[in-house]
């Protein structure tokens, strides 16, 4: 049995011919290369790996991921970002379209990725992790700015409820 058959043989019956496991395998290489990297640069840079990060960091990095997730995964502007791996459906509002992955293979998981604001969360927040270790006030400033755009993007949505209610 040849290499190919053994490996067929090891997914068979898992997902069909739709599900790329093997762009999904790419993809899941690459953002665990970058972390060991990151593991073996960090100290090289004179960075310490923190026991535990500050709660304020936490909720500081975790509002700019939401935010920023939602950015790059289904706004307009975005779009020449997931253009190559997305097929456009429609503009559901002015801060959402609706996309589908196209193509198979690898360039099918990445469209999956960039068009899933849940999937992108975990590399946009390992990226701000790796960035305040390495550069804590530019990722405090650059998290910040997203930050204040979801807390704005809250409350239009608050006063937009109220205004319906009235």
């Amino acid at each position: 049995m040849s290499e190919g058959e053994r490996t067929r043989d090891l997914f068979e019956g898992y997902g069909g011919d739709g599900m790329p496991l093997k762009g999904y395998a790419v993809v899941m290489g690459f953002y665990n290369l970058i972390f060991a990297l990151f593991l073996l640069f960090a100290p090289r840079a004179g960075r310490k790996i923190p026991e535990r990060m500050r709660l304020s960091d936490i909720l500081l990095l975790g509002v700019a991921t939401h935010k920023l997730s939602w950015l790059l995964a289904r706004d307009p502007v975005t779009a020449p970002i997931r253009a190559p791996f997305v097929a456009y459906e429609e503009k559901e509002s002015p801060t959402h379209v609706s996309e589908r992955p196209r193509g198979g293979g690898l360039r099918r998981s990445i469209g999956e990725l960039l068009g899933c604001q849940f999937c992108l969360d975990q590399w946009i927040a390992a990226f701000f992790a790796y960035a305040l270790l390495l550069f804590p006030a530019a990722t405090r400033l650059a998290a910040s700015v997203f930050a204040v755009v979801a807390v704005s993007d809250t409350l239009h949505q608050l006063y937009k409820g109220l205004m319906k209610r009235a």
